[in-house]
């Protein structure tokens, strides 16, 4: 009788972790910013094409609590960094008809710098409990603060947009000790960002879709 109450004790404590994560932002899946429209000096109705993206680094943190009545569920916190840069591209910005200087015009515009950071104050967290490979689905808000340094010639100055999205995530866990583990996971971000007319006579909004794969350590206490 001795022996299933001491290995059901250790399942009855609290889970709390930190972690450090590192990847990739993918935005060639997500078609960069879409749904792009011109605000500022454009007349109503005035959009641009995709913005596509530059393949980018991230890193941050998470902090974590699975219940000790039911380890299956938890909450998170985490917050990372990404700076997919937009490409320079061939652009098509298109004035509805009678507007001024209404019509169509592509041009090989610059790339901008572009950054976003993201932070997800409480995500809802599912796992498999009870065994060294566990895995997990993710899902809660994000909070995300977007900045755009624009290189273009007569529109150079800075944007930044803050708003909130969708944060998703899908992982595998190892607990390579009863205190340590590495993961892996694919993130998904949803936001609709708007961009102010800071720069000379230009602002945009745009739809942020961005996949993401992460890799990090963990430690349970």
């Amino acid at each position: 009788m001795l022996m299933p109450i001491v290995l059901f004790a250790p399942q009855a404590y609290a889970e709390s972790y930190v972690a450090g994560q590192f990847g990739v932002a993918l935005p060639s899946i997500g078609k960069g910013l879409t749904d792009v429209d011109l605000t500022g000096v454009f007349p109503e109705g005035s959009t641009m094409s995709d913005r596509a993206l530059k393949t980018s680094a991230l890193y941050g943190a998470k902090l974590g609590y699975f219940f000790p009545q039911a380890r299956w569920f938890g909450i998170e916190t985490e917050v990372f960094n990404a700076t997919p840069h937009i490409k320079q591209q061939f652009t098509t910005v298109t004035v509805p008809p009678g507007a001024v200087m209404g019509g169509t015009a592509t041009a090989n515009v610059s790339g901008d710098h572009f950054r976003v950071l993201t932070w997800a104050p409480l995500n809802l967290v599912f796992r498999y409990p009870n065994t060294r490979l566990q895995p997990y689905v993710a899902v809660g808000p994000g909070i995300f603060f977007a900045n755009v340094e624009s290189t273009f010639t007569g529109f150079e100055g800075s944007q930044s947009s803050t708003k909130i999205g969708l944060n998703t995530q899908v992982g595998l866990r190892y607990f390579m000790t009863r205190h340590v583990t590495v993961f892996g996971e694919w993130k998904y971000n949803h936001a609709r960002f708007t961009f102010e007319e800071t720069v000379p006579q230009f602002g945009f909004n745009a739809t942020y879709n961005m996949h993401l794969v992460a890799f990090g350590i963990a430690y349970h206490f």
